[in-house]
Parts: C-alpha cells; sequence; structure tokens
C-alpha cells in the first residue's frame, strides 16, 4: 500500500491548482435557473470541483491533526510559549482551538491503529469513515474494519458497529438563542450576578455558561411548578437520525452514487522526520501544512457555498445537505456550513476577503470580524486584529457587543441548549415563587440576586494586592495568545532581583505559564505593566525567540 502513495494526487500538485482555475469561472451569485435539468447539471459541474477539493483540504487537516498530536507530547507546545494546543493553532495556524484538539485526538488514537491510520493518510478512508469504526477497529479486528471501510458508506459503518450517533466528546453543543428585555433598573443585578459566577468558575468562563450555575442555585432552593413543562428539555435526549431510512434507501438505489466521478485518494503530506522531537521545527511544517490548508480553502468555500445555493444534493440523490458532507465530502456538516457562511460575508466585504488573501488576517479572526463588521468599520477591525492576538479579539468584540445590548435595553444570548432549558425551569420557578406572571427580566434578576445573596458571603476575600492585579487584568492570564483564567501575580522584575511589590511591577499569569512557562525560561517579560510590557515566547538559547509581542492597551481598557 505505501508504494501507491507516490502515484496519489498530492495536495500541491498542478491538478487541484487547476481544478481552483475551473472554479474561478464559476460566479457568484449564480443567475436564476428554473429548470430543473439545468439545475441538476450545475450541480454535478461543482461537485466534480468540489469533492477533490475538499479531498485535498482533508488530508492537510490529517497532517496537521498529526503535527498537533506530535507537539502534544510533553512540554513541546510550552517550550514555543503557549499553555496548550489549543491557543497555539489559534494564534499561530489561524484553527479553532476545539477543531485543533479533535485533530490531535483522532491522530493520538489512530497511532495505535496502524492499518486505520495508513488508510487514513493515503486517502482510501474520510476522517468521518475512521470516526465511525473507531470504537471496533482494534487488535485482529482492524484490518477486516478498514476493508469494510473502504467500500461502505459512513452510514453503514454506523450501523455496522451499532452505534449509530457514536459521542465525541469534542463536538460542540447544540446551540440556541434568548432574547428578552432588560431594563437598565434590573440590568445591574444580573452582571453583579454573571460576575459572581465568573469568580467562582474561572474568568475565561464564557459568559453564556454562567447562566446556569445562576438557575442551579435559585432551582435547589425554588422548585419549579410540577406540571411537566419544560422539564423535557433538561431531560431529553437529542433524537436518533429520522433520516436513517431515507439515506439507506438512496445508497442503494445509486450503488452508492456510482455516477458521480470518483475523485482520486490524496494522501497527507508528511512533517519532516527531523521536526518529529523538535517543537521549532514542528511549528514550521505546522506553519507550512497552514499555508496549504489557506490555499486551498478559499476554493473550497466559493464551491461549498455554489453547491449550497443550487440544493445540489437534492439533484445528486442525498437525502441532504449533511448527508453530501458526510459521504460525499467526508466533513461535518457545521464544518462546511460555517465556511460557507464566512464566504458568503466575504463576498459583501471584499476588504476582509483581501486581507485573508494577503495573510493580514488569519481564518478564525476573518471569522470573528465578519460577524461584527459591516461596510463602515470592516477597515478598522482588520487593522484592530493585526495589533492584537485571536483571543483578545474576541473578547474585545464581544464586550462591544454586550455594551450595544444595554444601550438597547435587552438581552441576547446565545447559549447551549441545556443552559437555556434551565433558564426556562428558573424562570416557571420565579413565577411560583412569586405567585404571579413576571417578565423574564424580572425573572432573571431574581435569578441572579438569590445567587449574590447566596455566594457573595463565599466568595469574599481580603483586597491584597495581588487581587487588584487580577481585577486590573479583567481575570485573564496576560501571555499573549493565552486564553486561560489568571491564578497568579507575577513579579515582572523579580523581588530577589529587587522588584517592588506595586501594580507596575505585577502582572496577572495562569499557573502553567506562571510555573512552568516564566520561571522554566521559556517566557521572558519585561517593562511595565499592564500596557508597557514586551514579550518574548519560544526562548531558547543561542536562538531568537519564536515570537516578540510589545503590549498595547485593549479597547476594553481605555
Amino acid at each position: 500500500m505505501s508504494e501507491a502513495i507516490a502515484h496519489l494526487v498530492r495536495p500541491s500538485d498542478p491538478y487541484l491548482d487547476a481544478l481552483a482555475k475551473v472554479a474561478a469561472m464559476l460566479e457568484w451569485p449564480l443567475p436564476r435557473e428554473r429548470d430543473e435539468a439545468v439545475c441538476a447539471e450545475a450541480a454535478r459541474v461543482v461537485d466534480r470541483l468540489l469533492a477533490p477539493i475538499a479531498r485535498g483540504r482533508g488530508a492537510v487537516d490529517i497532517a496537521i491533526g498529526e503535527g498537533l498530536d506530535l507537539l502534544s507530547t510533553g512540554d513541546r507546545v510550552l517550550r514555543l510559549g503557549y499553555s496548550g494546543i489549543g491557543d497555539y493553532a489559534r494564534e499561530r495556524l489561524g484553527i479553532a482551538a476545539s477543531t485543533a484538539r479533535k485533530m490531535a485526538r483522532l491522530a493520538r488514537e489512530l497511532r495505535d491503529r496502524p492499518f486505520l491510520r495508513l488508510a487514513v493518510q493515503c486517502g482510501e478512508m474520510s476522517v468521518r469513515k475512521a470516526e465511525a469504526v473507531l470504537p471496533v477497529a482494534r487488535g485482529d479486528a482492524e484490518a477486516s474494519w478498514v476493508a469494510r471501510g473502504r467500500m461502505d458508506t459512513v452510514r453503514g459503518l454506523k450501523v455496522a458497529v451499532k452505534d449509530p450517533d457514536p459521542p465525541d466528546p469534542e463536538e460542540d453543543e447544540e446551540w440556541g438563542r434568548l432574547s428578552i428585555p432588560l431594563s437598565a433598573e434590573e440590568r445591574p443585578d444580573v452582571d453583579e450576578g454573571l460576575a459572581l459566577a465568573g469568580k467562582a468558575l474561572g474568568g475565561n468562563v464564557p459568559k453564556a455558561l454562567r447562566y446556569g450555575p445562576l438557575c442551579e442555585e435559585f432551582l435547589s432552593v425554588h422548585a419549579a411548578p410540577d406540571d411537566g413543562g419544560g422539564a423535557d428539555l433538561v431531560l431529553s435526549a437529542p433524537a436518533k437520525d429520522s433520516m436513517d431510512p431515507v439515506k439507506e434507501m438512496l445508497e442503494k438505489e445509486s450503488a452508492q452514487w456510482a455516477f458521480l466521478a470518483q475523485p482520486a485518494p490524496v494522501p497527507a503530506p508528511a512533517p519532516s522526520p527531523d521536526a518529529e522531537n523538535d517543537p521549532w521545527l514542528l511549528d514550521q511544517e505546522l506553519r507550512r501544512f497552514s499555508g496549504m490548508r489557506n490555499q486551498w480553502d478559499g476554493t473550497f468555500g466559493h464551491l461549498a457555498l455554489l453547491f449550497r445555493s443550487l440544493d445540489g444534493w437534492r439533484f445528486l440523490g442525498f437525502a441532504s445537505f449533511e448527508h453530501y458532507c458526510c459521504e460525499r465530502l467526508g466533513m461535518a456538516e457545521r464544518t462546511v456550513q460555517q465556511r460557507v457562511s464566512l464566504e458568503r460575508k466575504l463576498y459583501d466585504l471584499p476588504l476582509l476577503r483581501q486581507a485573508m488573501h494577503e495573510g493580514r488576517v488569519s481564518y478564525e479572526k476573518a471569522r470573528l470580524i465578519a460577524r461584527h463588521a459591516s461596510d463602515t468599520n470592516v477597515d478598522s477591525l482588520i487593522d484592530r486584529a493585526g495589533q492584537v492576538t485571536c483571543i483578545e479579539l474576541r473578547r474585545e468584540l464581544e464586550a462591544k457587543e454586550e455594551v450595544q445590548m444595554c444601550a438597547q435595553g435587552k438581552l441576547d444570548l446565545v447559549a447551549p441548549r441545556r443552559i437555556l432549558a434551565l433558564l426556562s425551569l428558573a424562570f416557571r420557578a420565579a413565577r411560583k415563587d412569586a405567585g404571579r406572571w413576571l417578565p423574564p427580566g424580572e425573572c432573571l434578576r431574581r435569578i441572579a440576586a438569590h445567587f449574590v445573596e447566596v455566594w457573595k458571603p463565599i466568595l469574599a476575600e481580603q483586597n491584597t494586592l495581588q487581587k487588584q492585579v487580577l481585577a486590573r487584568d479583567r481575570g485573564f492570564c496576560q501571555v499573549p495568545g493565552c486564553s486561560r483564567a489568571a491564578e497568579h501575580a507575577h513579579h515582572v522584575e523579580y523581588r530577589s532581583a529587587g522588584g517592588a511589590d506595586e501594580e507596575g511591577n505585577l502582572i496577572s499569569l495562569c499557573a502553567v505559564h506562571h510555573l512552568r512557562g516564566v520561571h522554566m525560561g521559556y517566557i521572558r517579560v519585561s517593562g511595565k505593566a499592564p500596557h508597557g510590557l514586551r514579550w518574548q515566547l519560544g526562548v531558547r538559547l543561542g536562538k531568537a525567540p519564536l515570537l516578540e509581542v510589545l503590549t498595547a492597551p485593549s479597547v476594553n481598557s481605555r
């Protein structure tokens, strides 16, 4: 099998370059067309380009996952100045932290399954198929499951494994939106409750997740009405895929879509052997793979947008867009939908597309900017993105959005489904306790006030200099790119070297960066806190650091 790899299409081959050039000929938006036959032919043309592009992009993702897994071993990622591969991938590669962890986890699990790993690396099995058979492809059974995976569909493999919906610890929860009026009189109690919950959980916990403890504390004392209403939101499990019979029928009728052109397998590029034990070489290889990924990402987004706008899956015999993504592209629907959404915004914001093309804005920063940008502010957001880390940009944009909601007198909450279900139960409990109907804003105020009453005395602490420094830094670790909550106040100039106990010489750090990053010499910091600091990440003897950053005041601190 390994000998055949040399004859397969490579992600950097001229063949894929040619596909990108042809894809550029398909303009957006597509002309309106009512003839079903014309739409079907258009769907086949786009699919003929999209499928191999997805294979090439997926092959690079495999290589990135392998590299991230190697980087997560021992203290390698810390030696580059990052506390984990999630922060490293977001800031250095422009890949979401959750996506990076998922990539590395798959690579780690494949290391114990050599046949499956080789099939995935060669492009003979998609990641979705590999994930389906992971629970059973072990020992003597591995080879037979790999052979079956080459021939069967993802749906068929899940059924054969007898676990149609295997749990995915890295998969994001289902989220929803709740918008309620919140008056100026009600907001202070809510803000105090959320701040106190953040203090209890950690400053890096998103506000959307802080509503959970508020509701749980309230429900522990105030029971919701015992009429069954709303309880199903908390207790019910996600429904199984009701489209399975339809998928199975379409797979059989089309002989697994034999009429579609089958793209050639694309093997994953391999890192240099010298890089396996050297974090700095690994960083170079991962940056190279990230560049390859970006090379195909624009073409992939363009084609996926065209295919989605055509509802191309209907004309090619798939049960849904999710079915097409899973079986034909070997990708999760959510991944493709995110890229489609960004591509649509990029057509509205050409300056953002240009910044991405020039490398001034990473994929993750572009996603953040696209959510908040308009024709009037996109230029300033791009400039700001070039001055701060991705995690700081996200915090600034979220804070700005919250200020806008305050001015509008409303609360617009996007949260996991379980949090929204808890809020629903807690609102009903608040109305029962009051003996009358209360508006949602008043319910939330009472829930937050109860939390403050219970937890404020418990979390009360002496207002020491260290606590003042942590409050000044908003409870976040100040190492550039770190998403962790701060736990320690570090002396920029060590006390042993005469450093003073004053705010200008203290900076907030997480325990990992303080004890293992700074004090082991992988990170250096000098200057005056908080906005006159010079950071060096990835320090090593006799060579330049990986990264040097001069801190600037954040928007929230001005």
